[in-house]
């Protein structure tokens, strides 16, 4: 659901969205930065500094977008809610319109 569990950064939080495995590491941890980025997968060619900027600005904007399904998660009826509605029809109306008034409040964005 989520790509991020945070928003994004510096490259250093995308890097690892771009190819699985450890295939990047940095001359120097404390600053890490384009200029610092070693390519340790043969097969794999560094980026551009663009490129990661562009990748980086694309998911942060990807992050804010859905902050509405960020929201909606933490007001959701919990499974036992739902496991509990699926066998009386009270809770399932409840339930719907818990689910409803959680949708109205944080609205996806157009």
């Amino acid at each position: 659901m989520f790509r991020h569990l945070k928003r994004p950064e510096t490259i250093t939080d995308i890097l690892p969205t771009l190819h699985p495995g450890t295939w990047f590491d940095f001359s120097d941890w404390t600053n890490q930065t384009h200029e610092n980025l070693i390519i340790l997968d043969e097969s794999k060619t560094k980026p551009t500094k663009k490129f990661l900027e562009d990748e980086l600005k694309k998911q942060q904007d990807e992050y804010d977008l859905a902050q509405y399904q960020r929201d909606r998660l933490a007001e959701y009826p919990s499974i036992q809610e739902l496991v509990v509605a699926l066998y009386d029809e009270e809770d399932k109306a409840s339930i719907i319109e818990r689910r409803n008034a959680v949708k109205a409040k944080y609205p996806k964005p157009e």
